[in-house]
């Protein structure tokens, strides 16, 4: 259904029909915000362009799905960016012809930059193959219910490790989580202003004639690595400081078993639940 493109940051949904690879956080531009802060770092968006194209040329997709967060700035755009961007999408459509865009908290604005033809969705969600995308910082679609699996993005995951004479490192990671289907629905539904009775799941077909599959869900790391993310295994500190650590409404809404879901590295390598993480580092 869906391959991680291993050892890289993406992967591949294949139908009868079509090869669909799919990516996530670019954040074009981040470097900008960077340079307020007076550290000055050159744009690395040509090495960001030319690893997605040498990867699109060994896949061979027909269709790109970008899951959020094209752009660094969150509401506005700046100047580099109205460069960049336009620059960076023209230069993969020679590739493929088909590119979607799932609607990040960073991209506001996003229209203007990109080039014609671009479909831009709604930050709810999509479904293909029967797994449903979204990125991760609003809740998704009920519609969403009906795939047996779900992708995110929005958290950049990474795990930290300490060695011995103290120093740390972090590294990217896929999390696949499980999920509470009957707990999700009831939240989903609930935030949709939708009122139980009986159960969720008679609530959820009653309203939507949906039947609850959802019972994993994968989280992507950011197609930029140069963004680092907030190590997931780090040890409670307080109940705001494990909140912050949870991103994403979904993530907090205690149907994801996120303690217990397992680490990949992106060459494939298992390391473990969050929680032998935490106990390790």
């Amino acid at each position: 259904m869906i391959t991680p493109l291993l050892p890289h940051p993406a992967a591949l949904v294949k139908t009868q029909k079509t090869r669909t690879m799919v990516i996530a956080d670019l954040h074009i531009g981040w470097e900008m915000a960077l340079s307020e802060k007076g550290i000055h770092v050159p744009t690395q968006t040509p090495k960001l362009l030319q690893k997605l194209k040498n990867i699109i040329s060994t896949y061979k997709p027909e269709k790109l799905l970008v899951l959020g967060d094209v752009k660094h700035t969150i509401a506005s755009a700046e100047m580099g960016e109205w460069h960049d961007i336009p620059e960076f999408f023209n230069e993969i459509k020679k590739q493929i012809p088909e590119i979607l865009v799932t609607r990040g908290n960073h991209d506001g604005n996003l229209e203007p930059l990109l080039p014609e033809n671009i479909k831009i969705l709604p930050a709810t969600g999509m479904i293909m193959n029967d797994v449903g995308f979204f990125h991760g910082h609003r809740w998704p679609s009920p519609a969403l219910l009906k795939c047996k699996t779900l992708v995110m993005a929005h958290v950049h995951p990474v795990v930290a490790f300490r060695d011995p004479a103290g120093f740390r490192i972090t590294r990217q990671v896929w999390v696949k989580a499980n999920c509470n289907k009957t707990q999700l629905t009831q939240v989903l539904l609930q935030k949709n202003k939708v009122k139980i009775e009986k159960s969720p799941e008679e609530t959820l077909w009653k309203n939507y004639k949906i039947k609850p599959k959802t019972i994993q869900l994968f989280i992507m790391p950011s197609f930029n690595d140069f963004l680092g993310g907030r190590p997931l295994n780090e040890q409670k500190l307080s109940e705001r400081a494990e909140s912050e650590r949870i991103v994403g409404p979904v993530l907090r809404s205690g149907a994801v078993d996120i303690e217990n879901a397992e680490t990949y590295l992106l060459d494939g390598t298992f390391l473990g639940t969050l929680n032998q993480l935490k106990i390790l580092r």
